[in-house]
């Protein structure tokens, strides 16, 4: 295996970040207005992550889109705990810090998810102007960039989404492969669809997409959420034929003006998006959810954002789904399937 800490130092200039890395890409079927799919009909998987250790009294179902869905077929992993101490102010803890700490990571060639996670502190640790979103953007491009420079034979798979995939642990990534995190706090499924391009270099065994709270936070409609995550399905089976992408359902809250009997309309309509244009739904708001159908309070720190235990819930999901993942990459690969 390819070292994959060796990111090229020549992608910086003078230390700095320069501006995101543009790739035009080729036209692509619009379908910002029509429903129709661009990818054979087949039946796929959604994926419904259960555990007798997180599951409530009563869970929140999206009703199955075909009849054969399915599962993983592994037993279900025992959830490890972090192995390094937590203490005050060894980790970051704002968006000033975690930008500085990733600047210091590439600007010292490193994969900032292969290092311990409270690495650089005299680079981040008395960071305090924000960066703004443009800065996010070209940060993130410029990680993708090294990515794709030294990924070699490594597995790699991305994160894309807003502040809930931004802040996941890289301590609770699973190690056996690359991560790339692609979140930036506060963006929506138009920022995303209008990004994608950032990392289309890549060569990703799987994406995972989870997207739309803040689009409901900021008033859009459920059909302007929906039209989106169907253009960045389409742009990203585009960009990469040979990854699984994996929908994500918006997660349940506890903030008031956010009804989680919407956001289930919406994830039951995403799972049939995600149906039509080849990808994997995973289900995850049942995990998160309480008796009631709202956020578990033990998984949340404020009634939107993830509690660390709220990342081991997630982690745990993912775990299980990439092994489903490797469980069927031969025989997708076998099939020629173009999902």
């Amino acid at each position: 295996m390819s070292d994959p800490s060796l990111l090229a130092a020549s992608l910086l200039t003078q230390g700095k970040i320069s501006d995101a890395v543009t790739v035009k890409l080729p036209l692509i079927q619009q379908a910002a207005t029509t429903d129709e799919t661009i990818v054979s009909q087949k039946i796929l998987p959604t994926i419904e992550i259960t555990s007798p250790e997180f599951s409530q009294q009563r869970r929140q179902e999206i009703p199955s889109l075909q009849t054969n869905r399915l599962k993983p077929t592994v037993s279900e992993p025992t959830i490890t705990k972090a192995v390094i101490p937590r203490k005050f102010n060894t980790l970051p803890a704002s968006g000033s810090q975690m930008y500085s700490q990733r600047l210091a990571a590439l600007r010292a060639g490193k994969v900032y998810t292969r290092v311990p996670s409270n690495s650089f502190q005299s680079a981040w640790v008395k960071a305090t102007e924000q960066p703004t979103y443009e800065q996010w953007k070209q940060l993130l491009a410029k990680e993708a960039k090294a990515i794709a420079t030294g990924q070699g034979s490594n597995q790699l798979t991305i994160l894309v989404g807003d502040s809930l995939s931004l802040w996941f642990p890289s301590d609770r990534l699973p190690g056996d492969r690359l991560w790339l995190n692609q979140g930036i706090s506060g963006d929506t499924s138009t920022g995303i669809l209008k990004r994608l391009s950032a990392f289309s270099q890549t060569r990703p065994d799987a994406i995972y997409l989870m997207v739309g709270i803040n689009d409901l936070r900021r008033g859009a409609t459920n059909e302007s959420i929906l039209r989106n995550h169907r253009q960045i399905l389409r742009r990203l089976r585009f960009n990469h034929p040979q990854a699984r992408i994996i929908v994500q359902s918006i997660l349940p809250t506890r903030k008031a003006g956010l009804f989680n009997d919407r956001i289930l309309q919406i994830n039951q309509q995403l799972a049939a998006i995600a149906y039509q244009e080849g990808a994997t739904y995973l289900n995850l708001f049942g995990l998160f959810s309480d008796a009631e159908g709202n956020l578990r309070p033990d998984l949340t720190t404020d009634g939107l954002h993830l509690s660390p235990r709220g990342y081991e819930v997630w982690q745990y999901a993912l775990q299980q789904t990439n092994t489903w993942v490797a469980l069927n990459r031969h025989t997708d690969l076998q099939k020629g399937l173009k999902r």
